[in-house]
């Protein structure tokens, strides 16, 4: 059982309602960037991971590194995902950039992803996602908008990567 209560496939299997043709359609090396690599693009790695395991490559990193985030670590922990010891990085200080897939979370993100595939050959695809840092009001109000993007990009993630029968955020 995983650690919001439902199954997952075996490892290197289709998800449940899944194809093994989607399946074997995903990209096999992951990043996601954000601006700082410090809300955003690590929720969004430590989502693929949770679901993908060890079949996908999964990183992050920012155009610039930022702070850890403790309503980012909050908002995960309240659905099984420890992101605690994460680290914010900058794209550059990535050791391994061949990637297959780029999703970039914040427009200066993308135009970072854009300039990189002038050397590198990936795919890039642009997921416009709000900033929660921004959220204003008391404790729980700023918890909410951090809710609203890690259940944004939960459910993005599982339609995009096909895991059909993946647990609710």
């Amino acid at each position: 059982m995983s650690a919001v209560g439902l199954p997952f496939p075996a490892p290197g299997q289709p998800p449940e309602g899944g194809t093994a043709e989607g399946f074997s359609d995903r990209p096999q090396a992951v990043l996601f960037a954000c601006n700082m690599n410090a809300i955003r693009s690590p929720m969004a790695a430590s989502i693929l991971r949770f679901l993908a395991g060890k079949q996908i490559y999964v990183q992050s990193g920012g155009v610039r590194a930022g702070e850890t985030d403790p309503f980012a670590i909050a908002a995960m922990e309240e659905i099984g995902i420890d992101i605690a010891k994460h680290r914010p990085v900058t794209i550059e200080d990535l050791e391994d950039t061949t990637f297959d897939l780029i999703v970039t979370l914040a427009p200066e993100a993308h135009h970072k992803a854009l300039e990189m595939t002038r050397t590198m050959a990936a795919e890039v695809e642009y997921w416009p996602t709000m900033d929660p840092s921004a959220a204003a009001g008391n404790r729980e109000q700023i918890l909410d908008a951090y809710r609203a993007v890690r259940d944004q990009l939960f459910e993005k993630i599982k339609a995009r990567f096909a895991f059909a029968a993946a647990p609710q955020a």
